[in-house]
């Protein structure tokens, strides 16, 4: 079947004033020319990675505004444009499964038009991987500092489901979302090329398995673990059964 004419129209579109405030011309050309594509699967590949980074950009340009709304104590702004960034990363992890629609034969043709690059080049993820820094610079010094409250007051001293509590809550979301948007990739190079390779060992997909065990809010996560410690001192680490107590009351009744 003779494609030519199909492509053309897929390529080089009608443009209205919709499609010209938003440069769909350009943004078609960001891709390789469909005739010289490696295979059916290489325009998949290329507009995944490059939404991701689209994505990417977006929740990068939200974080640099809730660093400013966490400046200024507006709690409601922070939470809700969190709230953004939390959707965001749950697209950026479902839309990975397109990729899992490619057979390990023809995602090993595509990667040799990578080069030596890989995934842990991304400008977008690298400069996620720098934010939470500074997103906990600030949460430290006007959710905690200037209250005078520790991670332990928030979750439990003190704890009043308050305005540190749910700014806490919301960043520890937007670092299990991270994580897991992680481990699904992990999951897809599995899927995609294996990760018992020879031809991998040291290379990037142990930064991958690494990555995924990573964690931006060490000390949000760490509260939970001492508040589960503090708990069981309190209570004992062996308690009776509670199905012990419903036995007696059963045959209690029965007699």
């Amino acid at each position: 079947m003779d494609k030519t004419d199909y492509h053309a129209r897929i390529e080089t579109p009608v443009m209205l004033d919709y499609g010209v405030y938003l440069q769909v011309d350009k943004l078609l050309t960001c891709q390789k020319p469909l005739a010289e594509m490696v295979n059916g699967d290489e325009l998949q590949f290329q507009i995944v990675h490059q939404v991701e980074e689209l994505w990417m950009k977006l929740i990068a340009y939200t974080l640099v505004d809730v660093l400013d709304y966490m400046e200024r104590q507006d709690t409601h702004r922070v939470v809700t444009l969190m709230g953004r960034v939390h959707r965001l990363m749950r697209l950026m992890t479902d839309q990975l499964d397109v990729l899992e629609t490619m057979s390990p034969k023809e995602y090993q043709q595509v990667r040799l038009q990578l080069g030596n690059g890989s995934g842990q080049e991304s400008p977008g993820f690298k400069l996620l991987l720098r934010l939470p820094f500074d997103l906990w610079d600030k949460f430290k010094a006007h959710y905690l500092e200037a209250r005078s409250l520790t991670v332990a007051d928030v979750y439990d001293a003190n704890y009043d489901h308050g305005d540190s509590y749910v700014v806490a809550e919301a960043l520890i979301e937007f670092d299990e979302l991270f994580q897991k948007f992680r481990a699904n990739h992990v999951y897809l190079i599995h899927r995609s090329i294996g990760l018992g390779s020879k031809s991998l060992k040291g290379r990037p997909v142990d930064l991958l398995q690494a990555g995924a065990r990573h964690r931006f809010f060490p000390e949000l996560w760490d509260v939970r673990c001492d508040m589960t410690d503090a708990w069981g001192a309190s209570y004992g680490v062996v308690r009776d059964a509670i199905h012990e107590d419903t036995d007696k009351v059963q045959q209690a009744a029965k007699s």
